[in-house]
């Protein structure tokens, strides 16, 4: 019964993160920029596409890492960032279907 009460918090805390990080347009529409410019940028062109300094765009970057809504990996110097599917699907799961 413990294991299954601390596997619903973990995806509580996991939805409450995705909803936090989506709360904010500009992290949205890093995440659209993300899925239809080709699926991954680095954060330089990634910020070069908003009016906000690179700074800025980074920081936006770090929320939608910590709620798992992107990925990055690192090619030579350079860390390209891509949406992570996966997480996007926990507000359909676990919050829409009851809308549904």
């Amino acid at each position: 019964m413990a294991k299954r009460r601390q596997s619903l918090d973990s995806a509580a805390h996991s939805l409450d993160l995705v909803l936090a990080a989506i709360a904010h347009p500009a992290r949205r529409q890093i995440l659209l920029t993300l899925k239809f410019r080709g699926g991954t940028m680095t954060a330089g062109e990634i910020a070069a596409r908003f009016e906000c300094a690179w700074p800025t765009t980074t920081r936006h970057l770090q929320v939608l890492l910590a709620a798992g809504l992107v990925k990055r990996s690192r090619r030579g110097r350079k860390i390209e960032y891509r949406v992570e599917e996966r997480a996007l699907r926990l507000i359909y799961e676990q919050w829409l279907k009851y809308f549904g």
